[in-house]
């Protein structure tokens, strides 16, 4: 009688199954990480009126925590109940250690002496005091509120060396203001022309330092004081 032989078949491993296993396994290992990973790096843009220093305390992000107890959205959230801040949006790279906020601010443009009130970029008024530059006089209303959509333009940096503006018409400019700077320069001025206070600096630096009232209602002259 014939023996029969015993062949052994050998299974194969799937490559597709040690793949899937690996891929798994990985994952795992990731969202341990993860779980365990603080935020180390925090970049900011955008800010000027408010420091690096105060949107880092209002995100709750000074002691660097936890990323995943911290998500992008909990963040965003955190920031728009902040007066100050207009729109925000948050971002991390891909281990979520490093976080990304640009800002676009709702600083403060001018507190208005007559209302008691400081108008915000967004149109929006606080109660007091809250600015460095006060408009010091009544305006009327159409005049006003092309005001506020004209000094929206300004640089930040520029508005903040404007101590007092008066509205300061004559019998041809209906729209013309007198800005004290804080550097003891006068500056009249159209609404129209508003802009040109962005080349201040750059204007003010043909004078050699030599103080005055500069003229931007009707051409670009300086008078300087005696």
């Amino acid at each position: 009688m014939p023996k029969k032989n015993n062949i052994k078949q050998k299974r194969k491993i799937s490559k597709k199954k040690i793949l899937i296993f690996l891929l798994i396994f990985f994952m795992i290992l990731f969202i341990i990480k993860l779980l365990k990973t603080n935020i180390t790096n925090i970049y900011i843009s955008g800010n000027n009126y408010l420091t690096d220093q105060e949107i880092i305390d209002i995100s709750k992000l000074s002691n660097y925590p936890n990323t995943i107890n911290n998500l992008s959205f909990k963040i965003e959230k955190r920031l728009k109940k902040n007066k100050y801040i207009n729109k925000v949006k948050v971002e991390k790279n891909i281990l979520l250690n490093k976080v990304y906020i640009d800002i676009e601010e709702n600083y403060p443009l001018f507190y208005y002496v007559t209302k008691n009130k400081t108008i915000l970029y967004n149109g929006k008024e606080l109660d007091g005091m809250h600015s460095l530059t006060t408009i010091t006089n009544s305006i009327p209303v159409d005049i006003y509120n092309k005001l506020i959509e004209k000094i929206k333009r300004i640089d930040i940096d520029i508005l903040h060396r404007v101590s007092e503006i008066e509205y300061s018409p004559n019998e041809v400019l209906k729209e013309r203001f007198l800005l004290l700077m804080n550097d003891g320069n006068y500056v009249y001025i159209i609404l129209d022309k508003l802009n040109t206070l962005n080349k201040y600096l750059d204007i003010i630096k043909k004078f050699e330092d030599k103080k005055g009232i500069l003229y931007l209602d009707s051409g670009e002259y300086f008078d300087v004081f005696n």
